[in-house]
């Protein structure tokens, strides 16, 4: 008799509405699976169409959740204590996510249409969503093993679309590369959170944050070890120095679309992540993990810039190279406020930097990534140097990949960069890291050189005979849509800060 009530205390109801996004996306991702068994080869575009809608419709869904948080899966007599909540932050990453692969999709449309003979259209289109859908879950968990979970759902589809132009060594290779390496960083975070669970006895991370400081003191190493590993495999997936390595090699080894994809959406994984297990599940280890992170974010930073300073223009892939060295550059100024909340009286402003930062980022590097698709179709090596002069074959790619580098760099009339700098700036002064903030300052100006030679070779005399780049439609469809938002931003960049920073948590 006892059993009956104690299995009815288990039943929970579920908010449909709450997981709608993520749900939505696992579910079309499912049916383009199923539906490309039975279309013949002619027909397979529409899957891409399809894919694109799902994901459209997937960010839609965020608007009736905006009126106030909501939380489902929660445990029986608790209701705080949740494994799944759609709040402010939870919204603004997934807004992130799903308009990130949106545009990503677009790419990967007339991509596929190029090279259909070597990227099957079917498992595509199902390995973006699935990733997709994992990405939009992971800010809504609030418990470490749904987290773990999300993580992986969103990394091993990755993995495949690294590696799934079939006969392309430098492809598998990449994909290989990625494997093994976040493969070692996810065993790495799945032990620290099993030292976490044995430490404290929960998995849910409000509990957790709560139970760590009252530790038993047999157990205090082992919940430390936890906390450290924890975050080394989270830093992984961030791109920090040192667990950067796989980052040039797998953006120049995937299809471009995919690169663009994870440069955005796999680093919207990672930090949302980092930031969760830091900021709500453990504050009170914040100064160890404050100044271990701020050291992270001066290296990141350094080793990014560096690296992308170091590209020569003639050099196969050098453009896409540039980017991935210029990613983990940027990962180490999104560090710098995450850093910046171990040391701040109210860390959810510092957090709301480093939203704000990425949303910015996320616009514009998508962006530059759509006008390399565009001259990737006729320069297949993609090299800086053909870019040279394509102002005078195309002055709009031009004009907007110009906008985009001087966004990046943080530069009028990208508007916004410099006040997403100026945002992750204040964050450091504020938390009384002067000596970040300076490190900031030199890293932005080491940046300021490559971005404003890349900018500079756009206008110049053409060499040889000029390339003429057709633009297919998804493609002007994904240059246009960054445009507008790049331009809408740095016109009135508060409306990010505000909305970014705003009731975090």
């Amino acid at each position: 008799m006892s059993a009956q009530p104690l299995a009815a205390s288990l039943v929970q109801s579920v908010d449909w509405l709450a997981i709608a996004p993520p749900t939505l996306t696992a579910v079309v991702g499912l049916a383009v699976l199923v539906a490309d068994l039975f279309l013949p080869e002619a027909k397979k575009a529409v899957l891409g169409w399809v894919s694109v809608a799902g994901l459209a419709a997937s960010a839609v869904l965020l608007l009736p959740l905006l009126d106030g948080d909501r939380s489902t899966f929660c445990l029986t007599g608790h209701a705080r204590v949740c494994s799944y909540t759609a709040d402010h932050f939870t919204l603004v990453v997934q807004f992130l996510v799903l308009g990130g692969a949106l545009l990503a999709a677009l790419l990967s449309v007339t991509n596929i249409e190029d090279d259909h003979q070597r990227v099957p259209a079917g498992e595509f289109w199902f390995l973006l969503l699935s990733s997709a859908a994992g990405a939009a879950l992971l800010p809504a968990s609030r418990d470490l093993a749904t987290l773990i979970v999300a993580l992986e759902v969103a990394s091993l589809p990755a993995f495949a679309l690294v590696g799934i132009r079939h006969g392309d060594k430098r492809s598998s290779e990449a994909a290989l590369k990625f494997f093994l390496s976040s493969v070692t960083a996810t065993a790495v975070s799945l032990m620290g959170v099993s030292f976490v669970y044995a430490s404290t006895g929960t998995l849910y991370l409000t509990q957790v944050a709560q139970r760590l400081p009252h530790t038993d003191p047999q157990l205090t190493t082992l919940a430390q070890t936890g906390v450290v590993l924890t975050l080394v495999g989270f830093a992984f997936k961030t791109a920090a120095v040192p667990f950067h390595f796989w980052v040039p090699d797998t953006y120049v080894g995937a299809p471009l679309p995919v690169a663009a994809y994870l440069s955005v959406v796999g680093k919207a994984v990672g930090f949302s992540g980092l930031i969760l297990v830091t900021v709500v599940a453990f504050p009170s280890y914040a100064g160890v993990w404050g100044p271990a992170l701020a050291v992270l974010a001066a290296l990141t930073m350094t080793v990014g810039n560096v690296g992308a300073l170091r590209q020569q223009a003639t050099r196969a892939y050098s453009a896409v190279r540039l980017l991935a060295w210029s990613s983990v550059g940027q990962a180490g100024y999104l560090l710098v406020p995450i850093a910046a909340a171990g040391y701040a009286a109210d860390p959810r402003r510092a957090i709301g930097s480093t939203v704000a930062y990425a949303l910015m980022y996320a616009a514009v590097n998508l962006g530059a990534f759509a006008v390399a698709a565009l001259v990737g179709r006729t320069r297949t090596a993609n090299r800086i140097s053909d870019y040279r002069g394509l102002y005078a074959t195309n002055p709009a790619a031009a004009l907007l990949l110009a906008f985009f580098l001087l966004c990046l760099a943080g530069l009028p009339p990208g508007v916004i960069g410099l006040f997403a700098k100026v945002t992750v700036f204040s964050a450091a002064v504020d938390a009384g890291l002067g000596w970040l903030a300076v490190v900031m300052a030199v890293n932005v100006v080491i940046a300021l050189f490559y971005y404003l030679q890349w900018t500079a070779l756009l206008f110049r005399a053409p060499e040889g005979e000029p390339a003429r780049h057709h633009v297919p439609a998804p493609l002007t469809a994904a240059l246009a849509l960054t445009g507008v938002l790049g331009v809408a931003l740095s016109g009135a960049p508060q409306l990010v800060l505000r909305f970014a920073a705003t009731g975090l948590f």
